[in-house]
């Protein structure tokens, strides 16, 4: 029976912190679905499809053959079972995470307690990154590169030249 494992996020955008949870989630299973959801609730700065497509793209280069990239918009418990897996796989960068996470988990068992959720701790250099700090520096004219492959990099200084950079410089 091919084990599955979904590893569920907004990925706006697609940081190192995630890739590494991806290369090392790809690990544990036959088969590792990127779900990418629209939760218009963190204010995306990236449309559903553009962060599917960057994700796609940051897969690809690299060059993990057992994962493949879904968008959804359900519960996330709905959509693994669509999947047909027997794993969440979620990243852990602090405390604060463990806390809304372990409560995620507890709520999901509720839903469907034949799928597990699996927890990985963010590699040591990578667990201050997030998405809303990367876009909030992005958006100050800070420098993202320590955050993002270079291809995001691009994405994301584009979409700000679109949106126009905050603050006084």
């Amino acid at each position: 029976m091919e084990r599955i494992g979904v590893y569920p996020g907004t990925f706006d955008p697609i940081t190192l912190g995630h890739g590494d949870i991806i290369r090392r989630g790809a690990k544990l299973v036959d088969r590792l679905i990127i779900g990418v959801t629209t939760n218009m609730s963190k204010n995306p700065m990236f449309s559903p499809d553009e962060r599917m497509d960057m994700v796609r793209r940051e897969v690809a280069d690299m060059g993990i053959a057992n994962v493949e990239v879904v968008g959804f918009n359900s519960l996330l418990m709905k959509f693994a079972e669509r999947q047909g897996a027997s794993m969440i796989v979620r990243g852990l960068r602090a405390v604060a995470d463990f806390e809304y996470e372990y409560q995620m988990a507890g709520m999901n068992q509720q839903l469907n307690d034949r799928i597990e959720t699996v927890f990985l701790m963010a590699d040591v250099s990578l667990q201050p990154i997030a998405s809303k700090l990367v876009k909030e520096i992005a958006l100050f004219g800070g420098d993202i590169a320590n955050f993002v492959s270079p291809s995001v990099r691009d994405d994301v200084v584009a979409r700000v030249a679109e949106l126009g950079q905050l603050g006084d410089d």
